[in-house]
Parts: C-alpha cells; structure tokens; sequence
C-alpha cells in the first residue's frame, strides 16, 4: 500500500483491541512469554513487549545470558511503545552503538513528552537496540565485541549481539511501515549534523525520500550509495523485512553532544510523525532549515591513515574543502625528528566526518567528503 507520501506500507486487519479503541492510561508494559511472530521460534527471547496492546506501555524485551557473574543473566533491551487507533506503524532505534549519545538521548526525551492523544497509529521507541554497548558507553558489545550493526540478520542462538540483531529484525520489524535509526559519529568520529538516506533504483522512492531530508530539515543531508554496513546493517534488515523506508542520522560525535544538533533533530523527528501521519497535530513549532543535500563518496573513497601518529587535523567538519588540499598530518611518535606526513583531501566537496581523537592508527579513516548532490551522479 502507498501512502500520500510516497512510502510503501504493509496492509494489516485491525485487530479488536484497535476497533474498541485505545486505553488512555499509562501502564506498565503486559510482558509476554513465548508470543513470537512466525519463523522466530528458535529465539531464545524470554518476555518481550506485547506490541498488539493498545496505550503506552514500557518494558524489556529479556534475552538469556549466563556468565561468570550471572549464571541465569539477561540481556534488558527496554522499549517504549504508544499504540493509539489505526494509522502507520514507526520504529525509532538509538544506541545502535553504545558511544552514539545524541539519539539516546533524543528517545528518552521523546519518552518524557509524547503523549498518547497525539499518536494516529503506533510509536515503538527503541533507546538502547544493543543494551550492553550503551552501558559501557562502547561501539561494540563488551559481551563478544559485536557491532550490531553489522551483525544482521543474526541468529536465535548465536552470541549475545546476534541474538539482539535476530530479535530486531524477526520480531520486532515485521508489521512496521518506517524505521529512524539514530547515529552518530560516536567517540572516534565527528560528522557534520545530518540525515541520511540509502539512494534506491526506483525513481519514485527517491523522490519520496529526499522529501523527508527535507521535512527533517538540518542544515545538510547526505545520500549513499549503501549502508556502511551493508546488508549487515539495520537498513539492510529492513530491506530484507519487505523493502520497509529507512531514514537514518548522523547527528555528531566525538564522544559528546551538542545541545544545538540535539535540538534540530528533536524537531526533526516531530515534522517527521506529522509528515508520516503518527501524530495528530503539529508538534514542533520549527520549520525545517534549508537542507544542501551532499552524496557522501564510497568507503573506498575515504581518506585512511598511511601510518601510525598523532593526527593534527587542518581541517573541521562543515568545511569546503579542494582535492589535493591538506587534511591534516600525521606525526609519528616513534620517529620524532621524522617530518610529518602531510595527507590530502581527494575530492571536492564538504567535509562530512573527520577523525576526532588525535591519535591514530595506520588504517583509521582520517575525513569523508560530501559532494554536490545532484551534480556528485553526472
């Protein structure tokens, strides 16, 4: 089914809950054992969400986990969820990574302000998908050193971070019309606040999305030519979940948060809800900025560190930068009277992400460039 927006949605029978309407109580989460959607019986998943109830409702959903410390542990992954009448289904996901804070952040405060009466439809919110790496504040799991998002599909009795990605796509994205998925830089990288799409074949979906760069309105958007994690990634699991549109940020970075990006985004996500239908009525009462759309070049375009060093940068995120301008250099601690090596920018363009921390290692992707889009496809 295509929507007035151009996005494709899944037909579903209301259920009897949604003809008698929503409670308009907050509750805690029904938690449900062994109530799986089709082909996930293997999944080891303990209690989960009951995404059929209508209202709002908190919970984890509990995978089994046993270690030194815990013989009978769980991994908690908590979801909120407002479920009110009929209307698009939308799944928000942040902590992805656990050193990505700003979109966190970002659910939680979604959590303290959303109200029930304003959703048409459902709002699943999603502020930690790999709980173990946003407790340790890592990009990885520090359970097995599994980057979710490059772990899907999964599998239902894998190590711990697969059995997250099983979940997500098996159980919880079926019956979803639209998935947010909220990156940042995290600690090694700093990107220029943007949003990002995948560019799809058909012209019509492009078209459809980079309407909602626009809707989302920061300052820059980008377009890629695949995720950077591939079929790995959360996009990749919603391609596979029957083509579900993905939108996805990268909101900062470097270990920290900007209050200005937060901000931005936070109304982004509103005119995003009233622009998919989830909301009722106008929830942000900023309009979007002028978005430049930039075509982010391939990871094989990317500049990478030829050595070792401290990486003194020349260069900040937002920059217009020329094709052989110097993006910084690189000083090796072993060879102090050695001059630096001075590395170079490849394409023109903007720059989108740069390293953050100083120090670097041989291989480290040191800047990304943003060309013009569309000009970046002639």
């Amino acid at each position: 089914m295509r929507s007035q927006h151009g996005l494709t949605r899944r037909r579903r029978a209301p259920s009897k809950r949604d003809k008698g309407g929503a409670s308009r109580g907050r509750r805690s989460l029904a938690l449900r054992a062994g109530r799986q959607r089709s082909g996930t019986s293997a999944l080891k998943l303990l209690t989960g969400p009951d995404l059929d109830e209508p209202g709002r409702a908190h919970g984890y959903f509990r995978l089994p986990i046993s270690t030194d410390a815990s013989a009978y542990g769980s991994i908690l992954i908590p979801a909120v969820t407002y479920r009110n009448g009929d209307g698009p289904r939308v799944l928000v996901v942040a902590g992805n990574h656990g050193d990505e804070y700003e979109g966190q952040i970002l659910i939680r405060k979604l959590i303290r302000t959303l109200e029930l009466d304003d959703v048409s439809g459902q709002i699943t919110l999603l502020p930690a998908a790999n709980a173990p790496a946003v407790q340790a504040g890592r990009r990885v799991s520090p359970l097995d050193q599994g980057n979710l998002n490059r772990l899907f599909p999964g599998h239902p009795n894998g190590t711990p971070t697969q059995m997250i990605a099983h979940l997500l796509e098996t159980v919880l994205l079926p019956g979803f019309d639209f998935v947010l998925d909220l990156h940042s830089g995290g600690r090694s990288l700093e990107y220029l606040p943007s949003t990002v799409i995948v560019r799809p074949d058909d012209p019509g979906q492009l078209e459809a999305q980079i309407e909602l760069l626009h809707v989302f309105g920061l300052p820059a958007s980008f377009v890629t030519d695949a995720p950077t994690g591939g079929g790995g990634s959360l996009a990749g699991a919603c391609t596979r979940a029957g083509g579900i549109p993905c939108l996805s940020t990268e909101l900062g970075g470097g270990g920290g948060v900007s209050e200005q990006a937060l901000a931005m985004a936070r109304h982004g996500v509103l005119r995003l809800f009233r622009h998919l239908g989830v909301v009722r009525r106008d929830l942000s009462d900023q309009p979007p900025a002028k978005t430049s759309i930039y075509y982010r070049v391939p990871p094989s375009q990317f500049l990478y560190a030829p050595e070792a060093g401290i990486f003194e940068a020349y260069v900040k995120v937002g920059d217009r930068v020329e094709a052989g301008q110097a993006a910084g250099a690189i000083h090796r601690t072993d060879a102090p009277w050695e001059d630096a090596t001075v590395v170079k920018i490849q394409h023109d363009g903007i720059l989108l992400c740069r390293r953050f921390p100083a120090r670097t290692e041989c291989g480290d992707c040191l800047a990304v460039v943003g060309r013009q889009w569309p000009d970046a496809m002639a």
